[in-house]
């Protein structure tokens, strides 16, 4: 394999006329070099031709790696054509002389123009010779033309060209290549023989290095970052590395082959503007994939091939022979998105659904077959699970490519969806998959959020040999791991808000959940920001300006959540691992009825500087820790921080008095999230008792199991699941607001309605009484069905309380919709129960670790 050139190879003082990239290249197998001669003074009129011809190869049916040149000495007459495209070089000699380089496209072959301004050179007393070769990735080995060659590249390939006078009074020369050679370089310097032979010398550039010019590609351009596709059929390449001292663009036309088919290594004058290096090629040539090799400095792997960054679709390869992952030289499908409505749905309105794309199906009991179990087709084919359930958001666990040791949360690739969710398995097939997924859901209605980890990546990731100073920390900071990115460094910035946008453009997604949000505030010296320029960008960008932005403050190092004061513009909602926190604890007995006040009215401690409850995204349980079922089942002492409680025995058990115990406190979970101000985020698996033997590690989670639906749990946990979500909606007026509730709206009560003990660590009641509007009521007067307040009450202690519910309304009466301790079917109502019976003098026995919900409706007479 060729290695990387030792010397510079490149002129300067280029001058590049970009005019058109180049197109159509014919793979014929002949090249042609041709000298043109012009009347001068000593000699005569006339033109000899030097014509170097090769046996034809198609290379539609051999590869690259098969493609050898032959070379024979013939005669072609010089037919003039117009050439298709132009593209000039300028490059300036020791000595202070110029040399004009221009290379001419027409009819699918390549005219390389040498001429030389001299007059040192013009006196007629010696000749000049051009000493050329051709290299694609080492500029000391250049490729044969020599048929009988036993090698493909030496550094004695080279051929002596004489330049002559022309009548312009320019010395100069024509070399006639044919399109199959390309991409090359083209690497010459000039020699000078005097007429008596007495006296040779050379003439290289004023960096004294070779004249180098690239033929069949060309310098491409910095932008976009990536693969992208002109008009005129030509690939442009684009790669930021600030660090590399040299690039080389892999490109790969089977899975075969160890080695790439060629390797072009990249101009550091032509090919690379500031810190970008790019490169551009016609799109006709037969390859498949693509990749980098970056070195800076001589310790770096100069052999590794590195994915790129913004690769769009990528191959992931099966074969040992290859770098697991390369970019694919093709354009992303297109995709008919007709029809496609974003449901744009209100904060307020939102019951989020989180899941794992290959756990929710990958389970034989989803029904599924196997191409299509734990895909996001499968997703689409569970929609009447959502439906059921009454969430109208899918939050997809981390989905980007990522290391199979660490996990879903460690990506290593930002652009595009991991291949292994494809029900083919291809890249093709699973990009169409994710859309066709989006679209299903929106035209039910239901919205598709991602998490997304942008703080860290994988081990055994490219950004780091790539670039790693500018990517990631360098040095140690607290509280910042191995392949934590820099994310407010502006190149990561650009990184991740070009990330986001594919993402909103190409797939329709409706919003994203940032995981390990807190690192997003650090600096690029590990400074916490109290003004982070992409926390801000993100907030304000014209394309991300209709989507949810969600901060998640959970690290998946540490697994658990980091406590910040997320700067938020009026934009940013937050997972609110206090709600998580207080009312876990309240449901064991351990927390002040104030803490669990503020989770029900929205927490607004957090949310009220300019937001509102809407931004508060409460959840009971998520994919990292227990289970809901777990939650009530175990509590070791190595759970502590689990915040959970076993209901009195460890793990499973068949005692009666504890099973019923546990079903309430699931109920009550439910009912608490659900009747709180702010978004309920619902965890896969929870609203059938999934499991993990009360291990709350990631990796121990279960795929879901669809049978289990069918249980007695899962039957009465879903139907009262999709109970609250219909409450929501009917009761929105209270249930779901936008703005927090007004003082004059709520009511407090203890057992007697007394003012409830807020200081008191023993005292286990808390009663609400949701008031409607007034205005609302007044409009509403004449109608006997309008819904009037609510009262709502949550007892955590070990025993039943008596007690007194407030008068209702006039001309109304109270009615039971919920009560956690009743048996399954009448702990919920749609239509809510009269109990006069149990209420005399409104007195109500509240069974212990139980929770009711009382809604004031007109009476029937």
């Amino acid at each position: 394999m060729a290695t990387f050139p030792v010397s510079s190879i490149v002129g300067s003082n280029v001058f590049f006329s970009r005019a058109t990239d180049l197109s159509n290249l014919v793979f014929a197998g002949h090249m042609i070099s041709k000298k043109i001669v012009a009347q001068s003074a000593g000699k005569k009129d006339g033109q000899r031709n030097l014509v170097f011809q090769g046996v034809a190869m198609s290379a539609a049916n051999r590869s690259y790696h098969e493609h050898r040149q032959n070379v024979l000495i013939t005669s072609q007459s010089f037919v003039l054509h117009t050439p298709e495209k132009v593209w000039k070089y300028l490059f300036r000699t020791e000595t202070g002389d110029l040399v004009k380089v221009w290379i001419e496209m027409k009819n699918n072959n390549y005219s390389v123009f040498v001429e030389v301004s001299s007059p040192q050179l013009l006196d007629g007393n010696g000749d000049l010779l051009m000493v050329w070769g051709m290299y694609r990735s080492d500029s000391s080995s250049f490729m044969t033309m020599d048929h009988q060659s036993s090698s493909v590249t030496s550094p004695q390939n080279t051929t002596e060209t004489p330049l002559l006078l022309k009548s312009s009074g320019k010395i100069a020369v024509e070399l006639n290549l044919e399109a199959n050679l390309a991409p090359f370089y083209l690497s010459f310097k000039l020699k000078f023989r005097s007429s008596d032979g007495l006296r040779i010398s050379e003439i290289r550039s004023h960096r004294n290095t070779n004249f180098c010019v690239p033929v069949g590609f060309s310098s491409g351009y910095p932008a976009p970052l990536g693969l992208s596709f002109s008009t005129d059929g030509s690939m442009n390449f684009s790669l930021f590395s600030r660090s590399a001292e040299r690039v080389v663009l892999c490109l790969y036309d089977t899975s075969m082959n160890a080695e790439p088919a060629l390797e072009i290594d990249l101009d550091p004058y032509v090919n690379r503007t500031g810190d970008i290096w790019h490169a551009s090629i016609n799109s006709a040539i037969p390859l498949l994939s693509y990749g980098y090799k970056c070195q800076a400095g001589t310790k770096q792997k100069k052999d590794t091939v590195l994915l790129d960054p913004y690769a769009k679709i990528i191959g992931n390869n099966s074969s040992s022979l290859l770098p697991r992952y390369l970019g694919q030289l093709q354009k992303e499908p297109n995709f008919d998105w007709t029809g496609d409505i974003r449901p744009f749905l209100p904060l307020e309105k939102l019951v989020v659904y989180r899941l794992n794309v290959l756990c929710f199906t990958k389970d034989q009991s989803s029904e599924l077959p196997d191409d299509i179990a734990g895909t996001f087709t499968g997703i689409s084919q569970k929609l009447q699970h959502f439906k059921d359930l009454g969430v109208n958001t899918i939050l997809l666990e981390p989905f980007f490519p990522f290391n199979d040791q660490q996990g879903p949360y460690y990506p290593f690739h930002l652009f595009s969806p991991a291949n292994i969710y494809g029900h083919s398995k291809s890249p093709i097939s699973n990009i169409k998959s994710v859309k066709e997924m989006v679209k299903t859901l929106h035209a039910n209605g239901i919205e598709v959020f991602m998490e997304v980890v942008f703080t860290h990546t994988a081990d055994t990731e490219s950004l780091k040999d790539i670039d790693n100073s500018s990517y990631h920390y360098v040095r140690e900071y607290d509280g910042i791991h191995q392949n934590t990115l820099n994310c407010n460094f502006p190149v990561v910035q650009q990184l991740i808000l070009d990330s986001l946008r594919h993402w909103v453009i190409e797939f329709h997604i409706d919003g994203f959940c940032f995981i390990n949000a807190a690192s997003l505030l650090r600096g690029c010296n590990g400074e916490t920001l109290f003004r982070p320029p992409l926390v801000e960008a993100i907030a304000f960008d014209p394309i991300l300006s209709n989507v949810k932005i969600i901060a998640d403050c959970w690290d998946p190092h540490d697994a658990e959540p980091k406590a910040v004061r997320f700067p938020h513009w009026k934009r940013w909602a937050e997972v609110n691992t206090r709600f998580c926190e207080d009312v876990r604890n309240y449901l064991r007995g351990e927390n002040l009825l104030s803490n669990l006040a503020t989770r029900l009215c929205g927490s607004g401690d957090n949310f009220s500087a300019g937001r509102g409850p809407a931004f508060s995204f409460n959840f009971i349980s998520r994919n990292s820790g227990l289970s809901l079922v777990d939650l009530v089942s175990f509590s070791a002492s190595e759970l502590a921080s689990e915040l959970s409680w076993n209901c009195g025995v460890e793990g499973a058990t068949t005692n009666p008095d504890i099973l019923e115990t546990r079903l309430k406190q699931v109920r009550n979970f439910l009912f608490i999230l659900f009747v709180s101000l702010g978004v309920p985020v619902l965890n896969m698996g929870d609203e059938c008792g999934q499991s993990s033997g009360g291990s709350p590690a990631y990796a121990d989670r279960k795929p879901f199991n669809w049978d289990s639906l069918k249980t007695g749990f899962g039957i009465q946990t879903t139907e009262f699941i999709s109970f609250l979500s219909s409450l929501r909606v009917r009761r929105s007026d209270l249930l779901q607001k936008k703005n927090f509730l007004k003082e004059e709206n709520i009511e407090w009560h203890g057992i007697d309605l007394s003012p409830p003990s807020w200081e008191d660590s023993e005292s286990k009641f808390l009663g609400m009484i949701l008031k409607v509007y007034e205005e609302e009521i007044q409009s509403t007067s004449s109608a006997p069905s309008v819904n009037g307040n609510m009262f709502i009450a949550f007892n955590a202690a070990d025993h039943s309380e008596d007690i007194l519910l407030p008068p209702p309304p006039a001309d109304m009466e109270w009615q039971r919709l919920v009560d956690t301790s009743l048996l399954y079917p009448g702990f919920f109502s749609l239509d809510g129960d009269p109990v006069f019976e149990q209420m005399p003098e409104l007195v109500y026995e509240m069974k212990s670790h139980s929770c009711i919900l009382f809604e004031s409706r007109h009476t029937s007479g």
